[in-house]
């Protein structure tokens, strides 16, 4: 006879897309023994996650912005929230930006072209519709060997330029601006520069330094 884990991960897996998927969540989060990902892991929809006993998983969904707490039994990732048998779950809503945390390259470079034509303009205003970040310390998905530059466009602000390397990358791909000491200003643009490509984001102006969950400040620039 099956267990009710084993039955349910069966169950789950018939419900499973067949084919991979763009991700949907990040692990925020991994407190004891999670079988199938790891911290700052990304899941697509149709991931089976299973957590033993006491375990604990936070998942930051990048569409809708809800943020999960999950406690031990079997996790289904969903597109825009998960299922969860056997365990306990806690849902929030946090402010964040899909656009952010999901942006194209394509779509980076016309937001830069958008920022420099209204900076040719001489209008004062940021560009509306701007992916925006709710902390003031970024969480840049870049990759080692790169240079990631910062610079602000809305106003005058000493450039950062950072030499990307796999000891100051979290988990192999991140450059965390708040585990490097490094803020930006609420309410500023900015531009930032990874190789040929160009992002341009707005930090809300109800920023600040206090801890924020990851999905509020990720900027996927690869």
């Amino acid at each position: 006879m099956k267990s009710p884990i084993g039955a349910i991960v069966g169950v789950f897996c018939l419900a499973a897309p067949a084919v991979a998927q763009t991700p949907a969540a990040i692990v925020e989060d991994v407190q004891g023994k999670v079988d199938g990902v790891e911290f700052m892991d990304y899941v697509a929809p149709g991931k089976i996650i299973k957590l033993g006993p006491k375990a604990a998983l936070v998942l930051g969904y990048l569409k809708s912005c809800v943020r999960e707490t999950i406690t031990e039994g079997v996790v289904l990732v969903g597109a825009e929230q998960s299922t969860v048998q056997l365990g306990d779950v806690q849902r929030v809503k946090v402010p964040c930006d899909a656009n952010a945390a999901q942006l194209s390259e394509r779509q980076a470079n016309q937001s830069a072209a958008t920022t420099f034509r209204t900076m040719r303009s001489d209008t004062k205003a940021a560009p509306s519709r701007l992916p925006t970040i709710y902390g003031v310390s970024p969480l840049v998905q870049a990759r080692s060997g790169s240079t990631l530059v910062i610079e602000r466009t809305d106003g005058k602000e000493p450039t950062i330029s950072v030499p990307l390397k796999a000891d100051n990358l979290v988990a192999g791909k991140f450059y965390d601006f708040a585990k490097a000491g490094k803020t930006l200003a609420p309410g500023g643009t900015y531009l930032a520069t990874l190789g040929a490509k160009r992002y341009t984001f707005q930090v809300d102006a109800r920023a600040t330094s206090s801890p924020t969950p990851i999905v509020g400040r990720l900027l996927r620039l690869e």
